[in-house]
């Protein structure tokens, strides 16, 4: 062996180039970010390890602002400002766990794409920077003036499910009862309007059933057009929780992420899904698989349900649906056979032509076997946004603040007295649907439009017809964290507003829970809270006074309490903010009686254990009607069937969010792309990764070619979250609901030469 001392390395110099070499900085500093910053230290306040830039003088807990699990985050505060986050181990829903999206709600907040200080078009046709008198002043006149020309119902807004129903209220109160604006709706109208439509059918209200414990208490768990794996990934944690060995039933055109951790999957062709329910109901009514008792004693309609549902033979039914009779009657019989039965839908139902009516079988499905009201059961919708369920609560837009009807005397008076307002004020009809102050646009019957925490232009369907119609209006003001999103750009006016973690307020979750958001950060610049914002434009307008009493969000959920009283959602007996805090949240409804009779109100609890329902009989409807063919079936020029959905866990809606976190960027396909059998994609002549074009009657986009065996042939997914999504799919609606149906259109694929 060689033992001779190597010679020592010169590290000043390059062997190749014979220059100086120096040792990148990064290498030897010392102090900064990426240093010590990452020694950690045991934390205070049971955080566990953490380096000194996270250390924390204490934390607070407060509501996630992403999609509508509701989860609770562990804020870490430092001098009063949040630094860092976890999640909240004891909060009722989460318990502990949080999805990307959720660890990264602070980080979305420092974007430089914020919206920092109030802007107007100049005459240039750019953006410039306005002061808020200014802008106030602006938004005040223009409005006036399209109402001066053009009549008072000529402006509408179009507000959100992701701002606070504080803000909801606010928003609403202000604009129908203060400004006289008419025709109202917000976004929730694309996602949540089915199942609010079918629930109040139903069940006489917009009434959820469950609470999320009911996913660990299921032996069969049905999920019917819903990808919660994805969609709500701590949803899920709480199905892979459950200690009895559930049966899972999917029914999805997609082999989705969810669909390949069920036992049984029925893989539908699209839009068969209402026939598959009724063929499912028929062979559970055949085999008396009914709780007669229970159809006795509590619902109306089984008679009906019986003669309608005859017609759809199992066997005619999987023939056009795409599935094996063996498959359906597997289902039914586990449905049949299960004591404790709990079916689930989301998009996949409500985003349909027929939605209504394909929640409505889900939840006869329910009702005539005795699937409610107990643990692990119920007809559950899922819904989407952070404070989807408050939207519909408090929005005030087509139906009157608080569930109310602006048709009812009575509903209007007990209103009025609540909010302390002159009865006059309050209108005696709702609003135009989401679809109609749209068309209204296109008719010239709506020249204003103001916008709120929400974008139309990436997210309406057919969404190039949207873009070309907000050129036809004389004024659109926009209210929004961010300066350049897609419906921003054709703003007159932006007006910045605060985001989460920058105002206070609560937000209602999928099942039903009232969950506080705090102010733990300062919005940039100049940047408002949306409540100050109204409050600013009700003190620009001249009804300051009328809203004397709405100074603080806590003030105003005292107000929305006094609405309350007595309605199914009541909430009187909810001791403020404090006991939201202090409760992990409160499932409404929570009335003063229930207050003084219980104490403290329990963490979970169901709708229905009693088995009486809110319409005036107290039975539940069950619903039937005909199944309706898909409006653009596929046909030799377009012959293939678009689906559109949720993308990755890490993506959220039109990503004008989630695009302003690195971290989430790097977990999902920056680019859009399409999923495409592998069988056509060969008579395509497409391999994976390839730039294809996809084309509709609407319009084309060229995306990215992804080949894999989770679409079925003769069918194509694209996800919803990128911006050309929109530009392909058919505007066509529910009848009974106004939601768009996003889920179905004929487009061809070309591939495109590299």
């Amino acid at each position: 062996m060689d033992t001779t001392p190597a010679a020592p390395v010169d590290l000043t110099s390059s062997p190749v180039a014979k220059t100086p070499f120096e040792l990148p900085q990064v290498l030897v500093r010392r102090e900064g970010t990426m240093t010590r910053e990452l020694l950690l230290h045991p934390g205070e306040h049971g955080l566990g390890m953490t380096h000194s830039s996270m250390a924390a003088d204490t934390t607070t807990t407060a509501t996630c602002g992403f999609c509508a699990t509701g989860c609770g985050l562990r804020l870490h505060l430092k001098e009063g400002v949040a630094v860092g986050l976890t999640p909240e181990t004891k909060y009722p829903v989460n318990l502990g766990m949080a999805c990307p999206k959720g660890w990264e709600a602070l980080r979305v907040l420092d974007s430089p794409d914020r919206a920092t200080t109030p802007l107007l078009r100049g005459a240039d046709g750019t953006h410039h920077p306005i002061g808020w008198d200014e802008a106030f002043q602006t938004f005040v006149d223009q409005v006036r003036g399209v109402q001066e020309r053009h009549g008072k119902d000529s402006v509408a807004f179009l507000s959100t499910g992701q701002i606070p129903s504080e803000e909801m209220a606010f928003l609403g109160a202000l604009a129908r009862f203060g400004m006289g604006i008419k025709h109202c709706d917000g976004n929730t109208r694309q996602c949540m309007a089915t199942a609010a439509t079918a629930y109040k059918e139903s069940f006489g209200f917009d009434a959820p059933p469950y609470t999320y414990d009911d996913y660990e208490q299921s032996d069969c768990l049905v999920f019917v057009g819903a990808n919660p794996c994805i969609a709500h990934p701590i949803m899920w944690e709480r199905v892979l929780r459950n200690q009895k060995r559930p049966e899972i039933i999917v029914i999805d055109p997609r082999r989705t992420e969810t669909a390949m951790a069920a036992s049984q999957h029925l893989q539908i062709r699209p839009k068969n899904d209402l026939a598959l329910l009724y063929a499912i109901t028929n062979y559970l009514i055949e085999n008396d698989f009914v709780d007669h008792d229970f159809v006795s004693a509590n619902t109306t309609g089984f008679e009906q349900l019986r003669e309608t549902v005859a017609s759809y033979d199992i066997d005619a039914v999987a023939s056009q649906a795409g599935v094996s009779p063996v498959a359906i009657r597997r289902a039914a019989e586990t449905i049949g056979k299960g004591a404790a039965v709990s079916l689930w839908w989301t998009m996949g139902v409500n985003q349909s032509y027929q939605g209504t009516r394909t929640a409505q079988a889900i939840i006869n499905i329910a009702l005539i076997t005795g699937n409610i009201g107990r643990p692990g059961t119920g007809a559950n919708s899922i819904t989407g946004q952070c404070n989807a369920m408050g939207s519909r609560l408090w929005s005030n837009t087509t139906g009157l603040i608080g569930h109310h009807r602006f048709d009812d005397e009575a509903d209007r008076r007990k209103v009025a007295d609540a909010l302390g307002m002159d009865l006059d004020c309050i209108p005696t009809e709702g609003s135009w649907k989401y679809d109609r102050i749209i068309e209204g646009v296109r008719r010239g019957e709506i020249k204003g439009l103001w916008i709120i925490a929400t974008n139309p232009a990436h997210t309406w369907i057919d969404q190039s017809d949207v873009r070309e119609l907000f050129g036809k209006l004389e004024f659109m003001a926009v209210q929004d964290m961010y300066h350049n999103t897609e419906t921003a750009q054709h703003a007159d006016l932006i007006l910045p507003s605060a985001g989460w973690g920058e105002k206070e307020g609560t937000f209602i979750n999928s099942e039903r829970r009232i969950g506080l958001i705090k102010k733990v950060r300062h919005a940039p610049g100049q940047a408002l809270a949306d409540f100050h914002i109204f409050r600013g434009i009700a003190h620009y307008w001249g009804v300051a006074e009328q809203f004397a009493e709405w100074t603080d969000p806590e003030a105003v959920f005292r107000i929305l309490q006094r609405v309350s009283r007595d309605q199914p959602c009541d909430i009187t007996g909810i001791d403020g903010y404090r006991e939201l805090d202090a409760c992990g949240g409160v499932q409404w409804p929570w009335s003063q009686a229930d207050a003084e009779k219980y104490g403290e109100p329990p963490q979970q609890r169901r709708l229905f254990s009693d088995g009486r329902f809110f319409h005036e009989d107290g039975k539940a409807r069950l619903i039937v009607d005909d199944v309706v063919p898909m409006p653009e079936p596929p046909d030799s020029t377009f012959p293939i069937t678009l689906l559109t959905g949720r993308g990755t866990v890490s993506q959220w809606h039109t990503q004008t969010r989630t695009r302003q976190s690195p971290v989430l960027r790097l977990l999902y396909p920056n680019e859009p792309y399409v999923e495409i059998n592998p069988v056509d994609a060969d008579e395509l002549e497409i391999e994976h990764g390839q730039k294809v074009r996809v084309q509709s009657r609407r319009g084309q986009v060229v995306v990215t070619a992804c080949v894999t065996a989770t679409v079925r042939r003769g069918q194509a997914f694209i996800p919803m979250h990128y911006d050309t999504t929109n530009q392909l799919t058919l505007s066509h609606f529910d009848p009974h609901s106004g939601q768009p149906s996003y889920k179905d259109c004929a487009v061809r694929i070309i591939p495109q030469s590299n």
